[in-house]
């Protein structure tokens, strides 16, 4: 089959990785052999229909001949041969020879049968076989050469069935001019018509390919989008869903390939009435709706609606996008934060100053004073004041990037010693004495971490903890132990709380995003930027101690080398059975190495 131009294959994404050439090789090669295969069933016939004449008129007492219809058999015979056992090729890549017995059996037959038939069947037409086959699917020149011998073959037998060598029989010559004639015509349209059908077949090709491969990939974006998209029918019937809407519907448990409903449900009532309103103005809509779930907290989502063009006696379909408003609050707050950016050099001096002036006061007031009472006060004056700077400091460190001071030559900070005075501390402000259980396994463990920063990091997860902990005894657990060989400790916050939803936890380390109302949404962003600061990591799991689930929040703090933790019955650590999972399924459990005489492990 000839060759499609290249560049009448068209255009897409994939064009600039994709060969028209070889794409549409095997293409050819499938469309060659069924054209191969349908002429040699069609030469088969051919010499069925040769065969069964010359029987008929020898049986009938015509002029039949017996070695006619041996030729006739021996043709057949060579038809069933080829198309059994001579597999097909391209004319490109096949040896000349098959090109010649194939076309020449053809043509010596049918010439020999017109010759020496003595009926007044005219066989002529028989010769368009072999110059379809050599034109369609050989080069032009193959089906012209084809179209020239037959016409030699016809001009040969009217010279030959001359009576007389001095007479010339000019119609008889003059039939089979023209009948030349049109086979050269039928071999150049063949063979033109062949082209176009090969070009037009793989440009069929390459585009089906495309559209395949668009598909997939809209496939892939809509599946993995957080906006929620449905295409529903003017009846209600939800057409198709994507995984976000069926979450936003349904929950994450939804059954796969359920059919939905919007008139299902009363609690999407409301997206009916958006859908139906929709077709009836047959305009785009919006709204927000409240989706009221029996087993998880109310969604707060914004609706959206666009009609498809009428296609068809089927009609317009309407897409319905779902967005969960607390996605759109987030990026209205990081949006906040950027504008947080813009102003933080002018929120630094105007804060700043007034410090330094209070700074400056009380040193000055400090002077002056003598009594022990009034020397504290401005002690207090003094540490409170430079707390308020740390803490200024921090907050405009969020608008603004920072060295990773984890390089920094920084004192070791004993990591026990320093919860234990933080944990102390926070229990006696907040009075949750009973609440918390402190659990201290790093021993003589150091880190390169700034007192007041841990101090800050450690504070915001006990406060998170707190707001979102039972209560009851032991419902906050503070652990510190080595985590495995890496070279880091260990600090895990753990509190029954119930679990996060998906939307929550997928922002949880975002600026501005909460899920209380009174909350900044600083809290956890501020951990994330302390950790990395210093090389550390924080991170969250759903775990299980003490056979109660709850929400861990972890930080993996390089150790300072050379410091190798003692044992936790030196820091006057109790036994303590903790279990977290280090794989989905899978569970491990640490214990005091006191009692167990091996280190402590953790969760990889």
């Amino acid at each position: 089959m000839p060759k499609a131009d290249s560049s009448s294959f068209a255009t897409s994404w994939y064009s600039a990785f994709e060969s028209p050439i070889d794409h549409t090789l095997a293409q050819r090669q499938r469309a060659f052999v069924r054209l191969w295969r349908a002429f040699m069933h069609a030469r088969l016939v051919v010499a069925l229909v040769l065969l069964g004449l010359q029987v008929f008129l020898l049986t009938t007492g015509g002029n039949g001949s017996i070695w006619l219809t041996g030729l006739a058999s021996l043709y057949l015979l060579a038809c069933a041969l080829v198309m059994l056992y001579w597999p097909p090729a391209e004319h490109r890549q096949a040896p000349a020879l098959q090109w010649l017995i194939t076309l020449g059996v053809d043509i010596a037959v049918f010439a020999l049968m017109q010759y020496f038939d003595r009926s007044s069947i005219n066989l002529t037409p028989l010769f368009a076989l072999p110059v379809l086959l050599g034109a369609i699917l050989g080069p032009l020149t193959l089906g012209l050469g084809t179209a020239a011998a037959v016409t030699l073959l016809m001009l040969a037998e009217a010279w030959l069935a001359t009576p007389l060598a001095g007479q010339i029989d000019a119609a008889r010559f003059l039939q089979a001019g023209l009948a030349g004639t049109g086979f050269f015509v039928i071999a150049v349209l063949a063979n033109q018509l062949a082209i176009r059908l090969a070009r037009e077949e793989a440009v069929s090709a390459s585009n089906q390919a495309a559209a395949r491969a668009q598909a997939a990939v809209n496939e892939v974006i809509i599946d993995t989008l957080g906006v929620g998209v449905l295409v529903i029918d003017p009846h209600g019937v939800v057409r198709n869903a994507n995984p976000a809407a069926r979450a936003m519907l349904m929950g994450e448990g939804f059954p796969a390939g359920a059919k939905l409903l919007l008139s299902a449900r009363p609690s999407w009532s409301h997206l009916a009435a958006l859908v139906q309103e929709s077709f009836a103005v047959d305009a785009a809509l919006e709204t927000e709706t409240t989706i009221n779930h029996p087993d998880r907290p109310s969604q707060r989502l914004h609706a959206r609606t666009q009609l498809t063009p009428v296609v068809g006696e089927r009609g317009s379909l309407c897409v319905l996008f779902l967005e969960d408003l607390r996605e759109v609050e987030a990026r209205v707050r990081t949006e906040k934060l950027a504008s947080m950016g813009r102003m933080s050099a002018a929120v630094a001096h105007e804060i700043r100053n007034p410090l330094s002036a209070i700074t400056q006061a009380n040193a000055l007031l400090d002077e002056e004073v003598k009594e022990p009472s009034q020397k504290r006060l401005t002690h207090m004056i003094e540490q409170n004041a430079q707390r308020l700077s740390r803490i200024v400091d921090d907050i405009l460190n969020v608008a603004r990037p920072q060295p990773n001071r984890s390089d920094e030559q920084l004192p070791p900070l004993a990591l026990d010693t320093a919860l234990r005075r933080i944990t102390a501390e926070w229990m006696r402000q907040n009075q949750v004495t009973q609440a918390l259980g402190v659990h201290l396994h790093a021993g003589q463990g150091q880190v390169g971490f700034d007192p007041e920063h841990l101090r800050r990091l450690l504070v915001n997860l006990l406060d998170n903890a707190l707001r979102h902990a039972s209560g009851k005894p032991a419902s906050i657990r503070v652990i510190t132990q080595p985590s495995g060989s890496g070279g880091h400790l260990r600090i895990s916050v753990w509190s029954d709380g119930g679990p996060l939803e998906a939307s929550v936890h997928k922002h949880l380390f975002e600026p501005f995003f909460s899920s209380e109302s009174r909350s900044t949404g600083l809290g956890l962003y501020i951990c994330r930027e302390l950790c990395e600061r210093y090389g550390a990591q924080i991170a969250y799991q759903r775990s299980r101690l003490d056979q109660r689930e709850g929400n861990e929040f972890y930080v993996l703090i390089p150790a300072v080398q050379g410091a190798t933790p003692a044992p936790a019955a030196r820091e006057g650590g109790h036994r303590s059975s903790l279990s977290y999972p280090s794989q989905p399924g899978e569970e491990r459990t640490i214990v005091d190495p006191l009692r167990s005489g091996r280190p402590p492990l953790a969760p990889s």
